[in-house]
């Protein structure tokens, strides 16, 4: 079986396993220079001067761009315009990730060793390191219009008036951490000179986002700004933003060659964006038979030098902040603060992870004083159809927590060290944003059909999904099909972002899918070579948090997470039951879902990117403490199907739902062993996590 619901294989997964298809860092075109970045040495300074001589001078240096010889606009972002893609002197830098000059030359080591031997001179000021830093009294103005990038709010009903009768209260502030991707493929770009414009190769999470940034900044027409997609090495949110595309164009345009600028770990680290901090403050009251009744929240979150999408993302901790639950009063505000840290956008999970882990906190407590366990509150309290959600939206067909509540039931009761957590996640950018999706189907002279859409391929399987679906409708097989992301087809959908390629890109092939196939009814495959079939949909119906009757989201993805520890609290087992909608490929669920796990695990337990005064002291995989293969658990993976109507045979978004309950159920478990409620991300002091990591356990020991 090729079609919906099989196991299919990956898309390009042998040539992936052999080491046959390549990331950018491997093309290679004639002539080709290699790029490096000089970086700033101080988080903030002002920057008197920058003397590129000695670098310019260097053997097989080609050149060496500053701030100056940008043609357009330096200040770039994928939502707000206040990040130089390169500091001008007499500017003042934000973090230690900003750009100050660029090099290309003949080669990386030369290129590289030129970047160093370009002098800066700075006048140093002192950093803001955190957001309550930043709002205080006579801090510096970061940005201008003040350090405040956006306030976020959600209300509902009269939130004091019941807390004030509620029977059980619990007032709890939460912290989380810093979190860096850790993806396996560092940042690398590829700019070629054509004829008309240039072409880039890029590994980022959308393909026309990059076009219209670069087109910006080169000062051109979009038209002369090719990107093609290449598929990537991992990204989680943290390639949404432009890294190296702009300053390898830029050099490209200087020489006339082909430049490629790739990363090291350690300039990774430093330069991309993060996953927000937050600084979560709770107060949440239950009835007798422990229902909620309110929830007030103020979030804080850290959103570093730059907007990114910051502003986004403290928007979905507030939206989600009563989690999976009907909770009738609401009183929520998040704001999104400057700092002098790396700047924080996107990454899974998107400041739900974040909340989520607060409000379940607060859930097991209430549970505590009511004198219920930690199933039965989530299940007096889920949401189900009809309800609303804590924004307001009433729920339509497609809620299926209730389910996942049971099918983890028996499990969570019956283990001696166990904690539970629920989830809920949005499918698709919503809060009134339209969202579209947009396929080509072609057929070739040779039988085959060639697949155009939108969607950044970057591990998660969109490429294999979109192609079973045209296999399903087409009746071909998946060999026949060829996958391509190339702006040379308008079919911009934005950045792969929100848990929707699955959604808005399945739909769209399944409507070019069916018009192919109407032709089909005709004509054989190789007499309609070279027509193009176009799949299109667009969701414009969603709303803001604060309308009368808001629609917040598309569609939702539901879970319910246990979390076991054996008699010395070690990881024992997690048990994953997530509404998925419809698998489309089970392979491939599993996948995001024990992945997702993973990357859950690292965030409640072990994973933080550490700063003093502003700047990264973790600049190793190794010493970000993620959990190694080693210190996995077993992973039971439930698949639960309550369809979508407005998904692709019932399917809704699953890679971000996947991560959302984990910490909180982490917590649950721990203290379900030890007795103790912990607050504060990543709990390194953990049984669990020392276990898991064991070069935490030897540092503690050495300490």
């Amino acid at each position: 079986m090729t079609g919906i619901g099989a196991r299919a294989p990956r898309y390009e997964g042998a040539e992936l396993a052999l080491g046959d298809r390549p990331f950018v860092a491997d093309l290679v075109e004639p002539g080709m220079l290699q790029g490096a970045l000089r970086f700033s040495d101080h988080p903030r300074a002002r920057v008197l001067a920058i003397d590129t001589a000695a670098a310019g001078a260097c053997p097989g240096v080609v050149a060496v761009v500053t701030a100056a010889d940008v043609p357009g606009e330096r200040l770039q972002g994928p939502l707000t315009r206040d990040r130089p893609q390169l500091v001008a002197v007499g500017e003042t830098t934000a973090y230690v990730g900003d750009v100050l000059a660029a090099v290309a030359a003949e080669s990386r080591a030369a290129a590289r060793e030129a970047a160093a031997l370009v002098r800066v001179e700075y006048e140093v000021l002192e950093p803001v390191a955190d957001p309550f830093e930043a709002t205080a009294a006579g801090a510096p103005e970061l940005h201008p219009g003040g350090n405040v990038l956006s306030v976020s709010r959600v209300h509902r009903g009269d939130a004091d008036r019941a807390l004030a009768g509620a029977a059980h209260l619990v007032h709890e502030r939460f912290r989380t951490q810093t979190i860096e991707h850790a993806f396996l493929e560092p940042e690398a770009a590829l700019a070629v000179p054509v004829d008309d414009g240039f072409r880039v190769f890029s590994q980022g999470q959308g393909a026309w986002e990059d076009r219209r940034q670069l087109a910006s900044f080169l000062g051109l027409p979009a038209g002369r700004v090719r990107v093609t997609q290449v598929a990537t090495g991992g990204a989680f949110g943290g390639k949404e933003d432009l890294s190296v595309q702009p300053h390898a164009a830029l050099l490209a345009l200087v020489t006339g060659r082909p430049v490629l600028v790739v990363l090291g770990r350690r300039e990774s680290i430093r330069f991309h964006p993060k996953r927000h901090p937050l600084w979560l403050d709770y107060t949440a009251g239950c009835d007798e038979e422990g229902r909620l009744v309110a929830v007030r929240a103020r979030i804080v979150g850290d959103t570093g030098a730059y907007a990114s999408v910051g502003d986004k993302v403290l928007e979905r901790a507030a939206g989600h902040a009563c989690g999976a639950y009907r909770v009738p009063n609401v009183d929520v505000e998040a704001r999104a603060v400057y700092t002098n840290n790396p700047p924080c956008g996107a990454m899974r999970g998107f400041g739900v992870s974040q909340a989520n882990f607060a409000v379940e906190g607060v859930l097991d407590r209430l549970a505590e004083k009511a004198g219920i366990d930690g199933w039965e509150i989530r299940w007096r309290n889920a949401l189900r159809v009809g309800d609303r959600t804590g924004t307001g939206q009433k729920l339509g067909q497609g809620v299926g927590l209730e389910e996942t509540l049971l099918a983890v039931r028996d499990a969570y009761r019956e283990a001696r060290h166990a904690g539970i957590a629920c989830g809920i996640k949005n499918t698709g950018i919503g809060n009134g944003v339209v969202e579209e999706g947009h396929a080509v189907l072609r057929p070739e002279a040779d039988g085959t059909v060639t697949l155009l859409h939108s969607w950044t391929e970057m591990g998660q399987g969109v490429h294999t999904v979109l192609r079973q679906i045209a296999c399903e409708e087409l009746g071909v097989a998946p060999d026949r099909i060829r996958v391509a992301v190339d702006t040379e087809r308008e079919l911009d959908t934005g950045i792969t972002t929100a848990s929707r390629a699955t959604v808005l890109g399945g739909n769209a092939v399944l409507d070019a899918a069916r018009r192919l196939r109407e032709a089909l009814g005709v004509a054989p495959l190789e007499s309609l070579a070279g027509q193009e079939f176009r799949g299109d949909v667009v969701v414009d119906w969603t709303t803001a948090n604060d309308a009368d009757e808001p629609v917040t989201h598309l569609a939702y993805a539901w879970a319910t997470q246990v979390v076991v520890l054996d008699g010395e609290g070690r990881l024992e087992k997690v048990i994953a039951a997530h509404d998925v909608g419809r698998a489309l490929n089970p392979t491939l669920v599993e996948g995001q879902i024990e992945g997702g796990i993973h990357m859950g695990l690292g965030q409640a337990l072990s994973e933080e990117l550490v700063l003093e005064r502003c700047v990264p002291v973790t600049e190793t995989l190794k010493s970000l403490h993620l959990i190694p293969p080693t210190g996995m658990p077993e992973v039971e993976c439930i698949l639960v199907e309550v369809p979508q109507p407005e998904g692709p045979y019932g399917a809704k978004g699953v890679g971000e739902a996947s991560l959302v309950p984990t910490a909180a159920a982490a917590a649950a478990a721990l203290h379900a062993f030890d007795g103790v409620r912990r607050t504060e991300l990543p709990m390194k002091d953990a049984p669990a996590a020392l276990a898991a990591v064991p070069h935490l356990r030897r540092a503690k020991e050495r300490t």
